[in-house]
């Protein structure tokens, strides 16, 4: 592949085409654009702020703590501070504020011209904006939630927590999950698709890396927080006894779902920080990153052994002995891989020049000091024995903010500085310096004295303490230091109000290598660069003006309209141009829409919830069938430049949709494994073996059969139906509404052979976790019929043919996921009790 495909100069009319295509709407109608030169700086000012008020929080925390006896505030509203600051630290801070730093800046990173899904990533903003506002503003009408970030039944539970604190929780926080699953679906499909030619798996920047990483992690951690949150909302609302002892619940089944989640959510936020730390430390020290390779593997196995940790939060619950044993081993294993990175970062300081120390490279300092003693303590509560006396103290309380606030926050405030010019104007270095000492000696104030505090006795979540037990002294010092950091807070965000102005085409400021820092505007780089090397632009110091005179590929647009370069995902091997869309309001509506669902239903407002659903429903179908795969565009072809002569329209899996669409699968699956795991954990929990117990029927296995086969026979029937497409360039007329029978009639038989036997989901924990199968299965199949009747409508709208079937081919692969979780379903339901 050339280097240099083009002859100089370009024509002046391409750049104008160009421009015109991916010019801002004007006005009040920008908040329609979806361009992630937009999009991300918005997640990212909207994270930071509620970083602010989760500070303010934790601050109003430590002044109530301050001295012993204080009545600051009640205790009901302690309550309500404690988990909204936690809440909104771990939701709406620490997974949106890097999700929009690689929406910020992977496009330009990656030499791409925008995200795949640039009107999903908008959604994602906007329901995260909307959703987070509302959840903040529930602490001043005493509705927010009041039961620790960590929501532990049966402190949750109707009995105990009966207003609708416990409900904002549970309902209020699902538009921040699919706020994040949305935006790791289009960073996978970004990372693995989007990105400049030439540029292999070996060449991606380690950020991009960090990021693909992350977001697998979120597609395969979030479902169980979902699950979670559905089953005790299940519980709340209907009297399902997923959590109830006395009918075949248990407490401990939201503790495994939780911290299933909960300790890899520690490197979701932890590993693209690293990502960062990769980026800024090359740049800083003058030299390539050392063990480049080592890095990346470090990162996939860190996200690997995360997933066998979460049990670390759980010591205390009685596990049996040997399990504790291989949780420990895999607490005392992970500190590997992260180590392994802190030795790379060291020793590429230590290979390249004098470090510069500006205000990126003081951060990374105090985040290599600060995490590396959270690491410490980590190792230290993996001891079992160490762990049963420091549980619940504020031994971990110190241990948690020094691993997160040095693995995360302090990484997130390097970037800022680092990356600022690359977004808009620098930020002030003397201001800068004054915000790493303030937060760096602030930190190490507030939250070291936390460890002896802890161990003379101080337990977690207190609203006060009495005078007398030696705490006073400590506690009054860590109050100290979240005043220190809160001043370091109000001078970083006087620093962005004086200094910070988005704007395009930044300046090179640290003579970085990657191509973030080549000029970028609307539509990214003026053209996309062939990449021969993990630094381009150390590699070839004219890179910049080949770009803006227009000498490489993509220089101007094809079919008048935005457009992205779409690779294979191992190579980089340009495979086709993809028309993307444009401003919209179709992705606000739906944000609002599904917001208002969320937050209405909380306080089972029934009508309007339902309003707001078919409101988002709405502009969900509008999205889509004004979506840009579909049309007379999508049957060109068109040169990016050296003589690639590419299509601007494929379908199937070279399709940026059919990748978002495994994604989505891959989202669905693990939910339903959730709930798989659930059936067989209250099965292990019930002890004598019989399951279902004495006094419950078993499913009627003759309807189950029957349900079996008219679910298989609705997947055979769409396969045929693509089959018949491909060959008649027509859908037939009678293939969908079969399809669409068969998959109903599926569903309606498999949920009689419960109701047919007597098996109701209120009776047991056995009969709630059955119902829960079926109920997810329940709207997979509501989903199917909806993609169906907006297939069939495209297909009488003469848009759908043997060509332009994406919409089919997707609802196809969708169709066959649903059949084949419904035959599983069936499987374990009528099988296992069979066969114990």
């Amino acid at each position: 592949m050339s280097d240099l495909p083009h002859t100089l100069p370009r024509p002046p009319e391409e750049l104008g085409r160009l421009e015109a295509a991916w010019a801002f709407p004007r006005g009040f109608r920008v908040i329609t654009e979806i361009n992630n030169n937009l999009i991300g700086p918005l997640f990212l000012a909207t994270s930071l702020m509620f970083l602010l008020l989760a500070g303010l929080l934790g601050v109003l925390i430590r002044l109530q703590l301050a001295f012993p006896g204080l009545t600051l505030i009640d205790p009901a509203t302690y309550n309500q501070v404690f988990t909204t600051h936690g809440t909104i630290m771990m939701f709406l801070f620490a997974v949106p504020v890097v999700e929009a730093v690689g929406i910020a800046l992977l496009p330009a990173m990656l030499g791409a011209r925008e995200m795949p899904t640039p009107r999903l990533g908008a959604y994602a903003y906007w329901i995260y904006l909307i959703g987070g506002s509302a959840f903040f503003m529930s602490l001043f009408f005493g509705a927010a939630p009041d039961g620790g970030w960590f929501m532990y039944p049966p402190l949750t539970g109707k009995a105990h927590s009966p207003g609708v604190n416990t409900d904002m929780y549970l309902l209020g926080i699902g538009f921040i999950e699919i706020s994040a699953i949305a935006g790791a679906i289009e960073l996978i499909t970004g990372i693995l698709r989007c990105r400049a030619p030439g540029m292999t798996l070996g060449r991606m920047p380690v950020f991009a890396w960090a990021m693909l990483v992350f977001a697998g992690m979120v597609i395969f951690a979030f479902p169980a927080v979902i699950v979670a949150s559905t089953l005790l909302e299940l519980e709340r609302a209907f009297d399902w006894p997923f959590f109830l002892p006395e009918r075949g619940g248990d407490p401990m089944l939201w503790q495994h779902l939780f911290w299933f989640f909960g300790h890899p959510e520690v490197y979701i936020i932890f590993l693209p920080a690293a990502g960062m730390v990769s980026m800024i430390v090359p740049t800083m020290a003058r030299a390539p990153l050392v063990g480049h390779s080592l890095v990346v593997l470090a990162l996939v196995g860190t996200a690997f052994l995360s997933f066998g940790l979460w049990v670390h939060h759980m010591y205390a619950t009685g596990i049996p002995g040997l399990s504790l044993a291989f949780f420990a081993s895999a607490g005392f294993a992970v500190s590997v891989p992260s180590g392994l990175q802190v030795f790379a970062w060291i020793a590429t300081f230590a290979s390249g020049q004098r470090a510069r120390l500006a205000t990126p490279t003081l951060f990374i300092l105090g985040f290599l000091f600060i995490f590396t003693l959270g690491g410490l303590t980590g190792v230290m509560v993996s001891v079992t024995p160490f762990d049963w006396q420091a549980h619940d103290t504020y031994f971990i309380v110190a241990h948690l903010h020094y691993v997160l606030i040095g693995g995360m926050v302090f990484p997130i405030l390097a970037a800022l500085y680092y990356w600022a010019p690359c977004l808009g104007t620098p930020l002030s270095e003397r201001l800068g310096k004054w915000v790493f000492w303030l937060c760096f000696l602030g930190t190490n104030v507030t939250f070291f004295p936390m460890h002896i505090s802890g161990f003379l006795g101080m337990p977690r979540r207190i609203y006060t303490y009495p005078a007398g037990m030696g705490l006073e002294i400590w506690n009054l010092i860590s109050t100290i230091g979240a005043l220190m950091v809160l001043a370091g807070g109000v001078v970083l965000f006087t620093d962005l109000i004086r200094n910070f102005r988005p704007q395009n085409g930044g300046d090179n400021t640290w003579d970085a290598g990657t191509m973030e820092w080549l000029p970028n505007y609307n539509y990214g780089p003026r053209s996309l660069p062939a990449v021969n090397s993990r630094y381009p632009l150390w590699r070839n110091p004219k890179l910049a003006e080949e770009v803006e005179a227009g000498a490489h590929y993509l220089p101007g647009t094809i079919t008048g309209r935005r457009e992205g370069l779409v690779v294979s995902p191992a190579e980089g091997t340009p495979q086709y141009v993809a028309v993307l869309p444009g401003p919209s309001w179709a992705h606000l509506v739906a944000a609002v829409g599904t917001a208002g669902f969320f937050l209405v239903l909380t306080v089972e407002w029934l009508v309007p919830a339902a309003a707001f659903a078919a409101l988002a429903l709405a502009a969900f179908l509008y999205w889509l069938w004004t979506g840009t795969d579909f049309g007379p565009i999508g049957e060109g072809r068109g040169n990016i430049g050296g003589g690639i002569v590419l299509p601007t329209y494929v379908t199937g899996p070279m399709s940026l949709s059919w990748w978002a669409m495994c994604g989505l699968m891959l989202v669905m699956g693990s939910c339903y494994a959730c709930l798989i795991g659930t059936y067989l954990f209250l099965w292990l929990v019930n002890g004598d073996g019989m399951w279902p117990p004495a006094g419950i029927g078993l499913p009627v296995l003759e309807r189950g059969g029957i349900a079996l086969a008219l679910y298989l026979g609705a997947g055979a029937v769409m396969l045929l139906a693509r089959a018949l497409l491909r060959r008649r360039n027509a859908l037939p007329f009678w293939a969908v509404p079969l399809a669409l029978v068969l998959l109903i009639g599926g569903y309606l038989v498999d949920l009689s052979a419960l109701t047919g036997a007597g098996i109701w989901p209120t009776q047991h924990a056995h009969t709630a976790s059955s119902y829960a199968l079926l109920t997810w299965q329940g709207g997979i199949v509501i989903t199917c019929v909806i993609m169906a009747l907006y297939t069939q409508a495209r297909a009488w709208a003469g848009m759908l043919d043997a060509t332009r079937r994406l919409t089919f081919d997707n609802t196809m692969l969708f169709w066959l996921y649903a059949a084949g979780q419904g035959a599983v379903g069936i499987v374990l339901l009528h099988g296992f009790p069979r066969l114990l």
